[in-house]
């Protein structure tokens, strides 16, 4: 194992190092450390390693953040295991530490066994870690500058090398703290990436640039979902927000638009595309139910009430879950979540498979804990916060739902429109969003709405694109399947991908 940095941003022992740093405190003050967090956090990794390994990561926890030598030594061992994908327990940690001569050292294994009875959860792992790195962090600046003051006091080194040593001692101290452990990217490379996109581009103008989300007209408005955008979904209840986002998933894994056209891939050939979906609000049999049904062309609502021939209905059904099931969507629906918790469980995901789509249905239904107790705006904006930070990190675009406030509905008439400053609970969503699509039906709102008249009306306004333009999209919203549309059917010439518009004929209201 290559050798670690020390605190100071040396690799090699000498002043200003970690074994240093126990000596550095001044007369009548204690080194910084929290013994309690340090065993609360090794306690959450045995009892839940594969969650709270990955968190660790993210917060880039090193063996150096762990003041006890004992606790250091049973988190270098735990970490040897985590990198080979080698199961962790008390006897695995136990066998690594006996290799390292020093499981003596570590307490045994029934310093082990206590660190688990002591920790019946992992559910505190995010808050014991951010307090062993925040001590690690005091300790790693307490032995940068003793040993930037030793090199004052030095008459043989020049003030310049001094100065210019320091400054770059305290800036390692700060890309230590680089949570996600991203490196900066090479200008040259990223220049060269740019242009073999835009030569792309001008090879085949009109071409999307991003992941098609599906509808060919909400498509010519944001050219595609883009790696690393957050997308916010807003909408009040009902609306059906959660039906369009899953009609997005849904094409986008099949590699086919709403109509179930092929996506023009540059090679030609049909792809689909892996999709991560977080349902905090539903159940994964009810999202498949929908899916399943809207594919088939089906009313789950008539299935119910056995208005429908169950020998039609069962072959449509049976064609639809043959293709609906070999379809590359994982789905988590685990509720009320932790953002961070979510953040390490779509990074785990991401190591085992090519995920290029992640929706999260729906933000307000996350949890935050760090911040829980300090109100739900700024709760909800530090959610917002870490949602964009994992597009950025995991370089996908990311879906995101939300809810809207009432507001829409206190205004009259045309006002009614919702707008982004409705987003509820946080400003903050508005700013990191990179897209936002604000979605009504204007059937569900006030008769003076334009447009109350007609009951498949669905309308998305890309209120904000901060790389295209904005503006309305109109849609058909089926009630009996849950199934958005373009506001356009496919010409006889489908297999062209040719689109006319054509009258659609009237669907009951809901």
């Amino acid at each position: 194992m290559a050798k670690r940095k020390s605190a100071s941003g040396n690799p090699s022992a000498g002043s200003g190092s970690l074994e240093d740093i126990p000596d550095l405190a001044p007369p009548g003050r204690s080194v910084p450390q929290n013994i309690d967090a340090e065993r609360g956090l090794l306690g959450a990794i045995l009892v839940d390693p594969g969650r709270v390994m990955d968190l660790c990561v993210s917060r880039g926890i090193l063996p150096e953040a762990f003041s006890d030598p004992a606790h250091r030594s049973i988190y270098t061992a735990v970490e040897s295991l985590s990198s080979k994908g080698q199961p962790i327990d008390p006897v695995t940690v136990s066998n690594v530490l006996t290799v390292m001569g020093e499981l003596e050292k570590a307490g045994g294994i029934a310093a082990l066994t206590t660190l688990i009875q002591a920790t019946p959860s992992g559910a505190h792992a995010g808050f014991y870690a951010d307090l062993v790195m925040e001590q690690y962090t005091r300790r790693a600046i307490l032995g940068t500058v003793r040993r930037i003051e030793e090199e004052v006091y030095d008459p043989t080194l020049a003030v310049d090398y001094v100065l210019g040593n320091a400054e770059q001692n305290i800036l390692r101290l700060g890309e230590n703290r680089n949570p996600s452990g991203a490196t900066m990217a090479d200008w040259k490379t990223a220049v060269g990436e740019t242009m073999a996109t835009l030569d792309r581009q001008l090879s085949k103008p009109g071409a999307i640039s991003g992941l098609p989300t599906g509808f060919r007209q909400l498509d010519d408005k944001l050219r595609g979902m883009h790696p690393g955008e957050m997308i916010v979904l807003a909408a009040r209840p009902s609306m059906g927000k959660t039906s369009l986002a899953m009609n997005v998933a849904e094409c986008v894994a099949r590699g086919r638009d709403i109509f179930s056209r092929p996506f023009k891939e540059a090679d030609g050939q049909l792809r689909k595309h892996g999709v991560l979906v977080f349902s905090l609000e539903m159940t994964q049999i009810q999202l498949t139910t929908r899916m399943l049904c809207g594919l088939a062309g089906v009313s789950a609502y008539e299935i119910e009430r056995g208005l429908v021939r169950r020998d039609m209905a069962l072959a449509k059904l049976t064609s639809a879950a043959a293709e609906l099931s070999d379809l590359p969507i994982r789905c988590d629906d685990q509720s009320g979540l932790d953002v961070m918790d979510l953040r390490a469980r779509a990074r785990h995901v991401a190591k085992k498979t090519k995920i290029e789509l992640i929706v999260i249905d729906y933000l307000q239904l996350l949890n935050h804990r760090e911040f829980a107790k300090q109100g739900q705006q700024i709760m909800v904006s530090k959610i917002s916060g870490e949602i964009k930070a994992m597009a950025k990190e995991l370089n996908v675009p990311v879906l995101i739902l939300s809810q809207l406030s009432r507001a829409p509905e206190q205004r009259p008439g045309a006002d009614a429109k919702p707008k982004c400053s409705d987003l509820r609970d946080s400003g903050a969503i508005e700013q990191d969003a990179d897209v936002i699509l604000l979605l009504r039906r204007p059937s569900r709102m006030s008769p003076r709405t334009e447009g109350a008249d007609d009951p498949r009306l669905a309308i998305v306004d890309v209120a904000k694109n901060r790389n295209g333009p904005t503006g309305e999209v109109e849609l058909n919203f089926d009630g009996h399947l849950t199934r958005f549309s373009d506001r356009l059917t496919p010409s006889p010439d489908a297999v062209t991908g040719d689109m006319e518009p054509v009258s659609a004929p009237p669907v009951p209201q809901e």
